[in-house]
């Protein structure tokens, strides 16, 4: 008699190890974001999502001495990649320079609609992690540089100057204007995506009086029954 057929056991695979970012001050998981607009996905490695003002309360209150703001997914971010996304073609073949990246997401959009971006942020940590989601997304057309808004160097044109949620600092508003004025091509647009802050309307209404135009359109973003109101701003120079 022959013996019963043996049945094989399954071995379950182990989980997969969380990537990691490693600091002077530890080491911390990093999370995926999945963004799917107009067809396309996108991914972005984070640690942590900040979309409600309770995330970002927690975030100041605990993380901001360990880690710099641009290694957390600001929603900001998340509601330019929407806009970038809805403009398709505007991007293919132009010059992109973003500002204060962090994790990248809004520069990568814009790489993979066909454009040249510089990402530029004054961290190293951010730009490490600027990197690692560039080759995640397969985009190549991306270039990195640490920079410093109030040591600023660069003297290229642009066609587009992207930013997120950058204008909460007042003492910072001069060398951004000074950045949109020496950078910016002639018939560019700068993009500024902010979460409505007082001391953002003030440089925007400055920006206004001095001639610039400033248009918005308007972004939810958050919890269903909180939305929060994003505005992304788009700015002619004079």
């Amino acid at each position: 008699m022959s013996d019963p057929p043996r049945q094989e056991e399954s071995v379950p695979e182990a989980p997969a190890q969380p990537q990691m970012l490693h600091t002077t001050n530890g080491s911390y998981p990093l999370h995926e974001y999945h963004l799917h607009l107009a067809g396309r996905e996108w991914t972005v490695l984070h640690t942590g999502v900040i979309l409600t003002h309770a995330d970002e309360s927690q975030f100041f209150r605990t993380m901001l001495d360990r880690l710099p703001y641009g290694v957390a997914l600001w929603p900001a971010s998340i509601a330019l990649a929407h806009e970038l996304a809805t403009r398709g073609d505007a991007f293919a073949g132009k010059r992109v320079l973003e500002l204060g990246a962090g994790t990248g997401l809004p520069g990568i959009v814009a790489a993979s609609l066909g454009a040249q971006v510089v990402q530029t942020d004054r961290h190293e940590l951010a730009m490490s992690v600027c990197e690692r989601n560039s080759d995640r997304n397969r985009v190549e057309r991306i270039e990195r540089r640490l920079a410093d808004w109030s040591d600023w160097r660069d003297e290229e044109r642009y066609d587009w100057i992207l930013a997120s949620d950058v204008l909460y600092a007042v003492p910072m508003h001069a060398h951004l204007r000074r950045i949109f004025e020496t950078n910016l091509a002639p018939g560019g647009r700068v993009l500024l995506s902010d979460p409505f802050r007082g001391a953002s309307m003030g440089l925007l209404e400055a920006l206004q009086e001095d001639g610039w135009g400033v248009t918005f359109t308007k972004w939810s973003l958050g919890d269903e029954e909180q939305p929060r109101a994003f505005g992304v701003f788009e700015l002619a120079r004079p």
